[in-house]
């Protein structure tokens, strides 16, 4: 396997992936670009990632589309889920998953430069976005068929039928689209307004 470093660009499945960190032999790798469009869950009420379609798809049909031994370079792991650090809605019990999505603090926090001091000091007046002119905003900002378009992370919004999305310029919404039939007058030019999907995995580098 190519040498791998943090922020390269490579090709696992028919994906390419940016890598976000290495360590133990491993690195983990997100797609480049949002490849395609989801909702977070598919019926209505409270729900937490644990339990959300959207990961149940993620660890069932989405990795079936990886070859065997693809498969096998596949680094399953536990996830914490923490709780929405403005609103207090529960981030659920913690996952054992082979595929996920970031959480809030690994999209704020570790991956795309530290942005920290945003995140655990909330201004007064400040409800639904995390910092528009946060320096680090235009590293999570992501593409959907050339377009830029938002995107999931599997942290609770304000409430557990709301979960934290990227928005388009990069930003995060971290009062969270609606996590069923989610509405919005913004419709991808692909007629779809589902939020995007970047999965995100741990891939061994050993084999």
């Amino acid at each position: 396997m190519r040498e791998f470093t943090i922020d390269s660009i490579v090709p696992f499945g028919v994906y390419t992936w940016r890598v976000l960190d290495i360590k133990d032999n491993m690195a983990l790798i997100i797609t480049e670009n949002i490849i395609e469009q989801q909702s977070y869950n598919n019926y209505a009420g409270d729900v937490t990632w644990a339990e959300c379609s959207l990961r149940k798809y993620l660890n069932g049909e989405f990795l079936s589309r990886f070859n065997e031994a693809e498969r096998s370079k596949i680094v399953p792991v536990w996830n914490k889920n923490q709780d929405n650090q403005w609103y207090a809605s529960r981030g659920g019990e913690d996952t054992y998953d082979y595929i996920f999505l970031l959480s809030i603090e690994e999209a704020v926090c570790k991956y795309f430069s530290d942005s920290s001091k945003y995140l655990n000091s909330r201004r007064p007046k400040q409800l639904y976005w995390f910092q528009f002119k946060d320096e680090n905003n235009a590293r999570r900002a992501a593409r959907l068929d050339g377009y830029l378009w938002w995107w999931w992370l599997r942290s609770p919004g304000r409430d557990n039928r709301r979960a934290v999305y990227i928005h388009g310029d990069g930003n995060i919404g971290i009062q969270g689209n609606g996590t069923y039939r989610y509405n919005s007058k913004n419709i991808h030019p692909t007629g779809n307004n589902c939020g995007g999907v970047r999965p995100a995995l741990w891939l061994r580098l050993d084999m």
